[in-house]
């Protein structure tokens, strides 16, 4: 079984997972800080709420079952869905969309490789 740590995320009042390789749960972190950091910066009328990163922990047990555990995988092509999907006519969204799209790479190979283990 691969090590696996979690993302806790916070939208508002809502808190969810985001299951990751432990390789790779880092760059998630680090992406959401990017991300917001870029948000405010876009100009198009439709910008997808991001949740914040608000910690990251080697093991989860839920005892609420209102909260759910997403993938990883699920959650950056999620992502990737909300800022392909962005109108931007003034700030390089591309920038951006590279990083998102490059995590999402990285895991969709993790993920192939760990199925053919």
């Amino acid at each position: 079984m691969p090590a696996m740590r979690y993302i806790v995320m916070k939208n508002g009042q809502d808190v969810s997972f985001i299951e990751m390789p432990a390789s790779h749960a880092y760059q998630l972190s680090a992406l959401n800080l990017r991300l917001h950091k870029e948000i405010d910066k876009l100009t198009a009328a439709h910008v997808p709420v991001l949740p914040y990163a608000i910690a990251e922990c080697a093991d989860v047990e839920l005892h609420d079952k209102s909260i759910t555990i997403h993938s990883g995988l699920d959650y950056m092509n999620e992502l990737e869905k909300d800022f392909s999907s962005i109108e931007e006519k003034s700030y390089p969204l591309i920038s951006l969309l590279t990083e998102i799209r490059a995590l999402q790479a990285q895991l969709e190979q993790w993920y192939e490789e760990e199925l053919d283990n």
